[in-house]
């Protein structure tokens, strides 16, 4: 199944995301791994999914 991360790449572009395991729930953000992962801990979320929001969408087309 496809997650549809349009308004996480619009809104967070740039910044590390920690996600829930839903891979689709922004438990936190913030400009370093280290930032985001204070900050879920504190919201209950010990091992989110990390993932870096690029600055530009660029098309890949590939295997």
């Amino acid at each position: 199944m496809t997650i549809d991360w349009t308004n996480i790449l619009k809104k967070y572009k740039g910044l590390w995301v920690g996600f829930k395991d839903d891979q689709k729930t922004v438990v936190a953000s913030g400009k370093s791994v280290r930032e985001v992962l204070r900050r879920s801990q504190a919201k209950g979320y010990p091992k989110p999914i990390l993932f870096r929001v690029p600055t530009r969408v660029l098309p890949y087309i590939g295997s």
